[in-house]
């Protein structure tokens, strides 16, 4: 066997050949995203996740998104997938909101104990909007 022909075999087998152009743009949005959370500090707590899941349901050949086959057992299925079902039973979305109103910083409310009635009046305004709606 030549080498040409060892090459070409590493690269068939390779995902990159597998790679369609609409996996490389969003591997590309992706890594964007990276970036701004991690150098720029754009919302990081928020884009660092979204962005990581873009790379990884966008790997060619990874399967990770691929469902359990009919009759295996739910375990079988990939990572992503596998994942979705903490996001499709609404467990996740809950703890991440938890999770990110933990973190939030009362600081400035306690500096300026306005800003507290400002946020009693914005919601006083959803409800009196909703009332109008209604």
């Amino acid at each position: 066997m030549s080498i040409v022909g060892i090459l070409q075999g590493i690269w068939e087998s390779s995902g990159l050949y597998a790679l369609t152009y609409k996996e490389g743009i969003m591997i590309l949005l992706a890594f964007l995203l990276l970036f701004l959370a991690i150098v720029k500090k754009f919302e990081p707590l928020l884009l660092l996740p979204i962005a990581f899941g873009m790379l990884l349901a966008n790997l060619p050949n990874a399967g990770l998104m691929a469902p359990a086959a009919m009759g295996e057992p739910w375990y079988t299925a990939g990572l992503l997938n596998l994942l979705y079902m903490g996001v499709k039973s609404s467990i996740f979305p809950c703890l991440i909101f938890l999770g990110i109103g933990a973190m939030t910083d009362f600081g400035p409310m306690l500096a300026n104990p306005v800003s507290l009635l400002l946020g009693a009046a914005a919601q006083f305004g959803i409800y009196i909007a909703f009332i109008i709606a209604i």
